[in-house]
């Protein structure tokens, strides 16, 4: 027998959700991830852009009362690390907002749980590649290479060489915390294609 109730007061069913078996909302996560990524760039590329030091009588090499000066805008690995973190800090932003709008409207989580692991994908790449090509040029400019006759810089540009390393060490905790972005997202929608 059919029931007497009308189809309009019966309940849609709840939208499937993106809770880790402990309860933890794993999309609310990933939203504050975002931040922290935004916080994380933003700062590397504040530190990195701020790095600028002058010195005299210090570099080798160099005649006495003579100043050089060593800014990051001097090597394109330094330019393209403040591009692509820059990329990074925006994208950030960006898709934070943009979680802050699929958390009110949840119909739209599956798909942009997969937009956001292929792009967070995309953009860690960026942001790896850009604190590799800026590590190796510090690594230089800390160790030299005897083989091919580069003299170490950081004895003379110290301040300079303590910014970079801050910048690059930033950068990493920003890769770190892309790679738990991705994971999140894969691991939300692993439970999604299992129900």
């Amino acid at each position: 027998m059919a029931s007497a109730e009308p189809e309009s007061a019966k309940e849609a069913p709840p939208p499937p959700s993106t809770a880790a078996p402990g309860g933890m909302n794993l999309f609310l996560v990933g939203v504050v991830l975002r931040f922290v990524v935004f916080a994380a760039a933003v700062s590397s590329v504040v530190v990195m852009v701020t790095s600028k030091q002058t010195v005299v009588n210090k570099l080798r090499g160099v005649p006495p009362g003579f100043p050089v000066e060593a800014k990051f805008d001097d090597s394109p690995a330094f330019r393209y690390f403040v591009a692509a973190l820059s990329v990074a800090a925006f994208y950030s932003l960006v898709t934070g907002l943009s979680s802050l709008f699929v958390i009110a409207k949840p119909n739209c989580h599956t798909k942009s749980l997969l937009h956001y692991a292929i792009w967070d994908t995309f953009i860690l790449g960026v942001v790896a590649s850009a604190t590799g090509a800026a590590g190796g040029v510090a690594y230089i400019g800390l160790k030299g290479n005897t083989h091919v006759r580069w003299d170490k810089v950081c004895y003379a540009f110290d301040k300079f060489c303590r910014h970079v390393g801050a910048s690059l060490a930033t950068s990493l905790f920003a890769s770190v915390v892309m790679v738990l972005l991705i994971w999140i997202s894969i691991i939300s929608l692993h439970a999604r294609i299992r129900k």
